[in-house]
């Protein structure tokens, strides 16, 4: 009797003792007294400290599906950190990759406690794994803080992708429901009490009928009828194309060129003896090698160099180096000697080429300082390097710059008139805006249609990522500003597009699925 005692008290349970391994950290191999269903499982303290663990598994994904969603914008976040620190790192991947990590570090350690709970074993946290937990909450938490006080439009954006992902979202917390449907049922039906019953099994099947039910509020533009989608957006390259050559050159908009893209946008300053030349930046740190040629003004306006001193400035050997976008490719050699020879380029090239390939061209025209001699003629100048010395037709020319507009239309009446920010359409054609230069942010297949009934085209910006293209796509916009111009020609039609009958089908099967699922646990 005593052997046969000893023997199962030390039975070997390698399932369990991993469970209990790699969550508590306790890997003696004996026979653990199994909690019955309904009962206490583990004691106060870890009753208290469960939830916690459950709140930073949840502000742990919401941080990495927002930071996700936020892949299209990853340059606008490192060029900001580039502001702040004075120097040039892929801080957007490290954030995505230390989110992943965290993510499925709560994750499996909340999969370990609900296998537990399935083995009726008593849940005891070792003390590494709740620092664990606390560091993993207090960064989803200070993260999510910051990015929305930093960069509060990156909540539209999450808002925009549920337009596409919500379908599939839908799929995935059902079958998660599923899933949780055999703890939920073997402790709920062993139950001794009838409220024990009610308190397990009544939330359970309120989150259930809301997962059922939420399809009927979805909304989403690439859910249409067959025939009704509009033509694919126009592509205009931002700066070119600034994934495969230094921005703002004349190699950045030849890529685009050679790609097929539709337009060209870019950056105009007006240097201090009047030659406008395209840089996007302030300064002339983060494209130039102006430290090394000019190390005493590193930190000087680019508006207040003369066009002989800009001249001497490389303006491509920093995008070897630097290597700005996460998702480059690898240059050919021929493309590396390129990129290493290019310096800053100067508007009226710029036009003129757009002019040979017939490409539409829009640039922000950024106002000179102080005490710049073109501070108060910057437009007049502008204009005179358009219409005299560079020869394009004006119909390529969408006119962005807002002051002084009517004085513009005066004498370039063949412009197109485009506005930057959304207004009402009779304002609109009053000031003879043809086309709407718009944040994607602002994205509004309403609206887009709206300013479409008035002959008012819509242009997005900037929309790298296929399924945010998309989304515009499916949303009616006629163009979009885009870094990836070589990515986006390639899409056929729209991800994710399908009929309202496709959709409803997938719906009802994966409730009905669901349903039979979760019946069939519970009844056994």
């Amino acid at each position: 009797v005593v052997r046969r005692h000893l023997l199962q008290r030390y039975e070997h349970q390698p399932f369990i003792s991993c469970l209990a391994g790699f969550y508590s950290c306790r890997w003696k191999r004996y026979q653990r007294r199994r909690t019955e269903p309904g009962k206490c499982c583990c004691k106060t303290r870890e009753c208290v400290f469960f939830p916690l663990l459950v709140g930073a598994f949840c502000f742990s994904l919401v941080f990495l599906y927002m930071w996700g969603e936020a892949k299209n914008d990853y340059n606008n976040f490192d060029w900001y950190n580039y502001g702040n620190l004075g120097f040039w790192f892929l801080w957007s991947l490290v954030l995505l990759v230390v989110a992943a990590i965290l993510f499925m570090y709560i994750a499996l350690l909340l999969v370990l406690a609900m296998c537990l709970l399935a083995e009726g074993q008593q849940l005891y946290l070792h003390w590494s794994h709740k620092i664990g937990t606390f560091l993993v909450l207090g960064f989803s938490i200070t993260a999510l803080f910051i990015l929305s006080v930093l960069w509060g439009d990156q909540w539209k954006t999450v808002r925009l992708s549920f337009q596409i992902t919500a379908p599939y979202l839908h799929i995935g917390a059902i079958t998660i429901m599923v899933l949780l449907s055999w703890p939920m049922a073997l402790y709920a039906i062993r139950a001794d009490k009838k409220v024990v019953q009610v308190v397990i099994v009544g939330p359970y099947l309120a989150i259930l009928l809301f997962l059922f039910l939420i399809p009927l509020g979805m909304y989403s533009p690439c859910i249409r009828e067959v025939g009704t989608l509009g033509p694919k957006p126009a592509l205009i390259g931002h700066r070119g194309a600034p994934m495969l050559a230094p921005e703002n050159t004349e190699m950045s908009f030849q890529k685009t060129i050679e790609h097929g893209g539709d337009g060209l946008e870019t950056d105009v300053t007006i240097s201090y003896d009047g030659v406008p030349f395209l840089m996007h930046d302030s300064s002339l740190r983060r494209t130039t090698n102006v430290r090394e040629v000019y190390p005493n003004d590193t930190a000087q306006n680019a508006a207040l160099f003369s066009w002989d001193a800009l001249k001497e400035l490389n303006a491509g050997a920093w995008f070897l180096k630097d290597k700005p976008f996460s998702c480059m490719g690898s240059l050919s050699r021929a493309d590396q000697n390129q990129a290493m020879n290019q310096s800053i380029y100067k508007l009226s090239n710029f036009l003129r080429l757009a002019d040979s390939q017939n490409k539409l061209v829009i640039f922000d025209l950024y106002r000179p300082p102080e005490k710049h001699p073109y501070r108060y003629s910057w437009i007049n100048r502008t204009l005179e390097v358009i219409l005299n010395e560079s020869g394009i037709r004006p119909h390529l020319v969408l006119w962005l710059e807002n002051d002084m507009r009517s004085f513009v239309h005066s004498v370039a009446p063949g412009f197109q008139q485009t506005m930057g920010t959304k207004a009402p359409v009779e304002d609109l054609l009053m000031d003879n805006i043809v086309k709407l230069n718009l944040a994607y942010t602002e994205m509004s297949s309403e609206d887009i249609r709206k300013y479409a009934e008035a002959n008012i085209t819509t242009n997005l910006y900037v929309i790298n990522e296929p399924w945010l293209f998309s989304l515009a796509w499916c949303s009616g916009a006629h163009s979009v500003t885009t870094n990836a111009v070589h990515t986006l020609k390639n899409l056929s039609q729209p991800l994710f597009l399908m009929t309202p009958q496709q959709y409803n089908i997938m719906w009802i099967l994966t409730d009905l699925a669901s349903v039979l699922l979760i019946s069939l646990i519970f009844a056994l």
